[in-house]
């Protein structure tokens, strides 16, 4: 099992996009500072600012959303999906990909931090 923790911007945001687009589920809630999600065997932790995991480094550095680091979400009927969250308002980086494993594309969730849908060649 892994375990990702990306900072968002609004813990219930995330929360509403992650299981609204993504198929994960609400495990766990700690007011606006964290939740807790699960979709197979990755739980996906989201520090909201108000989390430990935002404050700032010794060196003043304050982490923040965003950028290109990113986590896969393997997903079945790439160009569905992509449409159905394009017309729900999902923000996305590039058009469809393909490449030797299969086809990609970047979405935002609405902290600005990078999920790639990612449907394997069969």
């Amino acid at each position: 099992m892994a375990t990702v923790r990306y900072l968002v911007n609004d813990v219930e945001l995330a929360i509403e996009f992650y299981t609204r687009h993504l198929g994960f589920a609400l495990r766990q809630q700690f007011g606006p500072a964290m939740a807790i999600l699960k979709r197979d065997d990755l739980t996906f932790w989201l520090a909201g600012p108000m989390a430990s995991a935002a404050r700032p480094m010794p060196d003043g550095r304050t982490p923040q959303p965003g950028g290109w680091n990113r986590v896969v979400i393997e997903v079945q009927d790439l160009p569905a999906l992509a449409a159905r969250m394009r017309e729900a308002g999902v923000p996305f980086r590039n058009e469809i990909v393909d490449g030797p494993g299969g086809r990609q594309i970047l979405c935002e969730d609405p902290s600005g931090n990078v999920v790639e849908l990612f449907e394997p060649r069969a």
